[in-house]
């Protein structure tokens, strides 16, 4: 395993550095000429105003000279960190090769399938390398289950992301990512997911999962639930923007049974939680379960290269030649990239280090919940953390005011978070997996500083 000197060097040293409040006067120009020229959708630069310079390992500098810890890893995305010398230079050497060859094959792609067949379950044996976005992905995993039951129906759950294309979005669950569009791509429906914290049965909080897992069993086997037999049931292994909803051992593998007993495909979204995210290459892998189809796709090109990519079994390798297509699925330099971070990752037991320092992490942070009134739960696996703000511990409200607050006021002083969850109200931690634990640490008592003065009121 890699050692926390060594770690160290991939990053800026002495992060947080916070010369200006940002915004400062050359981010203001920048976020002015934008705003200008560009989409009024653009989202990220307004709970974090700045224009960035460059990254490297877990930091980043903005164009003013202000360096941050990142805490957010490009939602996800940056694995490895900014600029990885060692991907960046597998990067270099594939753009004086080829950059482009849709699906015809070449040594740089046939590393890629290497590698991730020596990280998938030897079930999921076959791959098909997509579009360059996770919602490309789940396109494409809706299409192979939708072609080979002969189905229509999908079953997703609440709190739900899957992307913003066609399918993809049908299968988001967020209201505000689908209001205004009119009928989205028919034949999806949604179920609870176990998120016990705001429980959706009225049970006891532990017996949460077996309710959403006995639900799903009687929509399946209810001819009378409403609910036409579907082609798969699509899950997160965690859910990601619904707020780092954690599911149980037990109600996966129900799950599981549920899709075999009633020939349905189990599809595992890992466009966030894989590729050594929460502790193990893939999340499913904490359960104890195979999926019939996985999806994957952000840490997959390596630095932040567009690339994703289904896995599934071999039973349902069915399709014709030409059935399934897309333009960008022959991105050399995001397989350059992929293959060399991931083998890095693995020769480096990254995955394992992610998990041990989640759990140094959330410990911390479950100090702070015990201590504050308006931190209802931390949650986390690995480095998937999230902090669910509250007005009170008591009546458990959301307060999405608080959690954006919390990004406003660690972006200031130098820690990179995003907001998700069901009501805006979840404070969300992705950072790269070579944070050092120092940097972690620190990025944790900044936010947790932060925290202690909002409840104070100190802050607004």
């Amino acid at each position: 395993m890699i050692s926390e000197k060594e770690l160290a060097k991939l990053s800026f040293s002495d992060a947080p550095q916070i010369k200006v409040t940002p915004p400062g006067p050359k981010s203001e120009e920048i976020l002015d000429y934008q705003s200008e020229h560009e989409s009024s959708a653009i989202s990220y630069p307004k709970g974090m105003p700045m224009a960035i310079k460059r990254g490297k390992g877990a930091t980043i500098e903005d164009v003013d000279g202000n360096i941050y810890i990142d805490m957010f890893g490009g939602a996800g995305v940056m694995a490895v960190g900014h600029g990885h010398p060692e991907v960046l230079k597998a990067a270099h050497a594939q753009i004086d090769e080829v950059t482009h060859s849709l699906d015809i094959p070449t040594e740089t792609r046939n590393r890629m399938v290497k590698v991730l067949k020596g990280l998938l379950p030897k079930e999921l044996s076959r791959l098909f390398f997509g579009g360059p976005t996770g919602s490309d992905a789940v396109e494409q995993a809706v299409k192979l289950a939708r072609y080979n039951t002969g189905r229509w129906g999908i079953i997703a759950f609440a709190g739900a992301y899957h992307g913003m294309t066609g399918a993809a979005l049908a299968l988001t669950s967020d209201s505000s990512h689908r209001d205004g569009l009119g009928p989205l791509v028919p034949g999806v429906q949604f179920v609870p997911y176990p998120y016990s914290y705001r429980n959706p049965f009225g049970c006891a909080d532990e017996d949460v999962d077996l309710q959403a897992a006995e639900n799903l069993a009687r929509v399946l086997g209810d001819s009378h639930s409403g609910y036409a037999k579907p082609a798969a049931v699509i899950l997160e292994s965690v859910q990601g923007e619904g707020g780092t909803i954690i599911p149980t051992t037990r109600f996966m593998q129900r799950v599981r049974e549920l899709c075999d007993q009633h020939d349905v495909l189990m599809i595992c979204d890992e466009i966030q939680s894989g590729l050594g995210r929460t502790g193990r290459m893939f999340a499913f892998e904490h359960f104890g379960i195979v999926p019939d189809v996985v999806t994957m796709s952000k840490a997959l090109g390596g630095i932040g290269f567009p690339i994703s990519a289904i896995a599934y079994k071999e039973k349902y390798n069915t399709w014709p030649a030409g059935k399934t297509i897309g333009t960008f699925r022959g991105n050399m330099v995001a397989f350059a990239a992929g293959a060399t971070a991931l083998s890095w990752m693995q020769e480096q037991q990254i995955p394992e280090r992610a998990l041990e320092l989640g759990k140094k992490a959330v410990v911390l942070l479950k100090k702070l919940e015990a201590e504050s009134d308006i931190v209802g739960e931390v949650r986390g696996l690995g480095l998937m953390i999230a902090i669910e703000m509250v007005t009170s511990s008591k009546t458990k409200e959301p307060a999405p005011g608080f959690a954006r607050m919390i990004r406003k006021y660690g972006h200031q002083r130098g820690v990179l978070i995003e907001v998700g969850g069901h009501h805006g109200n979840v404070a969300r931690l992705l950072p790269p997996l070579v944070i050092t634990e120092d940097y972690l640490m620190k990025g944790i008592e900044i936010l947790s500083g932060v925290i202690r003065e909002i409840e104070g009121g100190k802050l607004e």
